[in-house]
């Protein structure tokens, strides 16, 4: 049993990066909210651009949610920007508007990781959810290795959709930066403010694939030493 504690050292690099990158996430996005495009437009209209530019009229923008909880639904078909993204010309905006209709290219196109993907949502919220209930009460009320090891299976399933996420995410960065630069959307000084946001974003999904592997590295060590 002690070294289901101790293991946690394991997962300090995760968490040592995660905590960085969340921290370059909001400094990065808080000095390029500051800084207006010089076209002016805010980040609906410069995703509206992007869309209509790759023949996606058909995807509405909606401005609702919390501060940097935009995001594409590929079932509805929408992209909901926050407030602070959908209404402001800065280029933080602008930016992180361009990579989520980065994402809604990405579901036209048909673009494989994307819709691998989208097809492990719901394996990966049962992994995430129940994988790790699981796995703790095989090992701490049951002492059964085999719920231990379902619980690891449905786990891996959850790291997967991670791992998966990767190259999604900074596809529709590289995406973002292309399209703003094509269309004009922002001109050539104002392209590294937003580059830097999107690195910094993708940044986070690096911690994440990283804190679920080694919590998944975590959870065979301890299945094995029980």
């Amino acid at each position: 049993m002690y070294f289901w504690y101790w293991s946690l050292i394991l997962l300090v690099p995760a968490l040592v990066l995660g905590i960085y990158a969340q921290a370059k996430v909001s400094s990065s996005f808080n000095r390029y909210s500051q800084i207006r495009s010089v076209r002016g437009l805010t980040g609906a209209q410069g995703a509206r651009m992007v869309l209509d530019s790759a023949g996606l009229s058909g995807v509405g923008i909606e401005i609702a949610g919390g501060r940097l909880s935009d995001h594409y639904d590929p079932r509805s078909r929408v992209l909901t920007l926050s407030p602070d993204v959908g209404n402001t010309n800065s280029l933080a905006a602008l930016g992180v508007a361009a990579h989520e209709a980065g994402h809604a290219i990405q579901h036209a196109e048909r673009y494989v990781p994307f819709k691998f993907r989208s097809a492990l949502v719901p394996v990966a919220n049962i992994g995430t959810n129940f994988g790790f209930i699981l796995f703790f009460i095989g090992l701490f009320f049951f002492r059964s290795g085999l719920l231990m090891n379902v619980g690891i299976v449905l786990y891996a399933a959850a790291v997967l959709f991670t791992l998966v996420t990767l190259p999604v995410e900074l596809n529709a960065s590289r995406r973002a930066m292309t399209l703003l630069s094509d269309r004009s959307i922002l001109v050539a000084d104002e392209l590294a403010g937003a580059r830097k946001v999107l690195n910094a974003a993708a940044l986070t999904y690096v911690a994440a694939a990283l804190m679920a592997i080694l919590q998944l590295v975590r959870l065979i060590l301890i299945s094995r030493r029980s």
